[in-house]
């Protein structure tokens, strides 16, 4: 063989080599890129992606009977509040018809004490007395009285000089049973302070005042004696009852006085009072302001 023959046999024989070598090494490099596991690892970790598995799913059970519950919680308690909603409209809507008919408060469904002796604690009735309140004295700083001094404002002083007791009105009776020996009547005596001080607002405002009562005229001085202590003087005029009005409906007797107010010339601005009898009756173009009673007490007074 030539000198060149060798020579190029040597450089196939390097190249083989080489080529050897190359392959090894990426082999090698393959192999070391691979992972290996044994059997105990892998069954470990497939058993911790099982627990998993199964804490997630017990998570999400417990989170729906959560929800469930709640759901059924709060959907019973709108029933509940459904229900209360329903007696206190029925018991509205009762106590209404009685005071407009004149029936007996107290024959009302005992359902309505308990009404009542919520709508009082829950603070419902404050909040109706303040809001009617707050309607008269809105009424009012819109208007001013006329310089001739015709404009007047009538009010139901029985109101203002209520002493009704657990006592002496059947209507306060039976509440004590619904652990509300004192609310009624606490009730009751702030509606007097409210209108009171509506008294006094409206007075210094410029309205002149005619007082108008169910009593008979023969508790005129003890009656002017009474407003006199709590703080409402000055009025034009106070109507008191005559023995023959005594004997009359007290919607007859309010209307047959506003008639005759009306004839002397004056110009009534508007009526207040707790009690329908003295808003009803004869038609006056007049502004009537209805003070909430405690829900069912329909105040049926009946003076003698």
């Amino acid at each position: 063989m030539s000198a060149y023959g060798h020579q190029m046999e040597r450089e196939y024989s390097a190249q083989s080599l080489s080529s050897a070598e190359g392959s090894d090494m990426g082999s090698e490099f393959r192999l070391e890129s691979v992972i290996y596991m044994s059997s105990c690892a892998a069954t470990v970790f497939i058993c911790a992606l099982v627990i998993v598995g199964i804490l997630l799913m017990t998570l999400l059970t417990a989170l729906t009977v959560m929800l469930q519950s709640c759901e059924s919680r709060e959907a019973g308690a709108l029933e509940s509040l459904k229900y209360d909603h329903h007696r206190y409209d029925y018991c509205k809507m009762a106590a209404l018809n009685a005071e407009i008919n004149r029936f007996e408060a107290y024959s009302l469904p005992d359902v309505c004490k308990d009404v009542a002796v919520h709508y009082i604690k829950e603070g419902h009735y404050m909040r109706d007395l303040n809001n009617s309140v707050a309607l008269v004295e809105s009424y009012f700083n819109k208007i001013k009285p006329d310089d001739d001094g015709h404009d007047v404002v009538l009010m139901d002083i029985d109101d203002i000089l209520s002493t009704d007791t657990l006592h002496t009105n059947p209507l306060l009776y039976g509440y004590n049973r619904y652990g509300c020996d004192d609310c009624v009547r606490e009730a009751k005596h702030m509606k007097h302070v409210f209108l009171i001080e509506l008294y006094i607002k409206l007075q210094s405002g410029g309205w002149p005042f005619i007082l108008l009562s169910r009593k008979p005229e023969k508790l005129r001085d003890d009656t002017i004696n009474d407003l006199k202590s709590t703080g409402c003087g000055g009025w034009s005029n106070l109507i008191m009852r005559s023995n023959e009005e005594m004997k009359m409906d007290t919607r007859d007797y309010f209307s047959k006085r506003k008639m005759g107010i009306q004839k002397d010339g004056y110009h009534i601005q508007a009526v207040i009072s707790s009690d329908m009898d003295a808003l009803i009756g004869t038609y006056f173009r007049t502004q009537n302001f209805k003070i909430p009673n405690p829900l069912p007490l329909v105040s049926t007074r009946n003076f003698v």
